[in-house]
């Protein structure tokens, strides 16, 4: 049968390391496949070889990296009830794979395309949009490098994290607005590296007109990072003593970064980003107690029983909730590694991206929201609670 040699070949490939491309194309229901292909090739990291899928939504490139056991899943639960094509392309031959009216699948097989083989090494020297060896001055200021442009040792993953969270907005600035002033807002900004950061990616090398408004309830932390917004000339980069709750924009908010809200305060954050209709929505979730202290006694006794195991659950549960809910309220969401877990506790960012949705897609989304938080016997959270109060309909 078509469909079994079809999944052997693929199986094959896979296992041998012989795949240069996968692509699904040709979606059979528009409103549920988000993005008109989804393009698979082979990358090394250092985990080893992993599989990333990109896929190209309103204009924006999103990807997820796999290993080979969850690629062959991953396709599967595309193909063919989502995508209607399966191009297979290894170093010995080129597969088609097509569904045809009445569902049937046909196979065509050649030879090898003759395109030249790609570097698909993510080992090479890092080029990180702020370079070593080239002095920045607010890196000079809070201390991770020297007049010079050095990176200091004792600060290396620090410069890391910096570089790896200014990746993470570069890949989203296409979905901003493309002209005038740039209008965002960092919640419990704290020490503000991140917040200078920032405004070093969209004025000094996105030239960007912006106004950055970084609010946190410590006086101190806000004289200080004035003082250095100051020092430095950081033309539309002001600091204020405050909190989400009672922070009125004077105009449309189009990025609401929150780095350091801890428990039910990053809720808060994601449901007046959500009322502000901001455009991106950056969040890195910590201490998510809520869901910790709600899951029933005897869910999952096995692993609940352990308090670090349940601690670790909760906060995966926690955000997977919020990305549902984000999802419902018309964000294209994704849940990345912000650094990795020997540098920081905080190693997920939740990265939303407003887009256009059919409301029946929004309202499966909610569904699946509800249907996954009645899975799991929790009764109603804090992020729905804020969305009715602030009359978001799900």
């Amino acid at each position: 049968m078509a469909a079994d040699e079809l999944w052997t070949r693929l199986q094959e490939a896979l296992e041998a390391e012989a795949c240069s491309l996968i692509v699904l194309s040709r979606p059979r229901d528009k409103q549920v496949a988000e993005a008109t292909k989804i393009s698979i090739r082979p990358v090394e990291l250092k985990e080893g070889l992993q599989y990333q899928f990109t896929k190209r939504v309103n204009g924006q490139e999103f990807h997820e990296n796999f290993d080979r056991e969850a690629t062959y899943k991953q396709i599967e639960l595309f193909f063919p009830e989502t995508y209607g094509d399966c191009h297979l392309y290894t170093r010995d031959y080129d597969l088609t794979a097509r569904v045809q009216k009445g569902n049937k699948l046909r196979i065509k097989k050649k030879s090898a395309s003759q395109a030249p083989k790609e570097e698909i090494s993510h080992n090479r020297a890092k080029q990180y949009l702020i370079p070593e060896g080239v002095p920045c001055p607010f890196l000079q200021e809070i201390g991770v490098m020297t007049p010079e442009g050095k990176v200091k040792a004792s600060r290396y993953n620090k410069f890391r994290q910096i570089n790896r969270f200014l990746e993470l907005i570069d890949d989203v600035v296409p979905a901003l607005p493309k002209s005038g002033q740039l209008q965002i807002v960092d919640f419990g900004c704290g020490k503000s590296y991140l917040t200078f950061a920032l405004h070093h990616l969209l004025t000094g090398i996105q030239s960007r007109e912006v106004n950055i408004v970084g609010l946190d309830r410590r006086q101190d932390v806000i004289s200080t990072c004035s003082r250095i917004a100051g020092q430095l000339d950081c033309s539309g980069l002001e600091f204020q003593k405050g909190d989400i709750q009672h922070y009125l924009p004077e105009t449309q908010i189009d990025m609401a970064v929150s780095l350091h809200a801890c428990d039910t305060a990053t809720d808060e954050v994601l449901a007046q980003a959500i009322a502000w209709k901001a455009k991106v929505i950056l969040a890195v979730p910590c201490c998510q107690h809520e869901v910790f202290s709600l899951l029933p006694k005897d869910h999952l006794h096995a692993l609940t029983q352990h308090g670090i195991l349940k601690e670790r659950y909760a906060s995966l549960v926690t955000d997977a909730l919020r990305a549902k809910l984000l999802e419902a309220a018309g964000y294209q969401v994704q849940i990345v590694e912000f650094i990795d877990m020997e540098h920081t506790a905080k190693n997920l960012l939740i990265r939303a991206v407003k887009v256009e949705r059919q409301p029946r897609v929004l309202t499966r989304r909610f569904e699946e929201f509800q249907a996954f938080r009645q899975e799991l016997g929790l009764p109603e959270l804090t992020l729905e609670r804020l969305l009715k109060a602030k009359l978001i309909n799900l």
